[in-house]
């Protein structure tokens, strides 16, 4: 009765990955990214309401590589959340 040759169902092994599942996973961490990317937003609107000197490090913070790299993937995210 206990027949250990057969694989447990869905096996890994044997799952097949169809389109309609993984722009599903890619739909859920796209809206995981666009939180993140509303928290920037709500950060970027409390520096500016502290006023210039505070507005300012954020400024240096975004303008440098990293920060763009962030915003380009932001931009990606919401681009992909939307069109999928």
């Amino acid at each position: 009765m206990n027949d250990s040759k057969n694989p447990l169902s869905p096996h890994l092994q044997i799952y097949k990955w169809h389109i309609s599942s993984l722009l599903s996973i890619t739909h859920r961490i796209s809206g995981v990214i666009n939180l993140l990317a509303l928290i920037l937003i709500f950060f970027w609107l409390l520096f500016l309401s502290l006023g210039e000197s505070n507005y300012e490090l954020f400024l240096i913070l975004i303008n440098s590589f990293f920060g763009k790299f962030i915003l380009i993937g932001f931009t990606w995210s919401m681009s992909f959340h939307l069109l999928s």
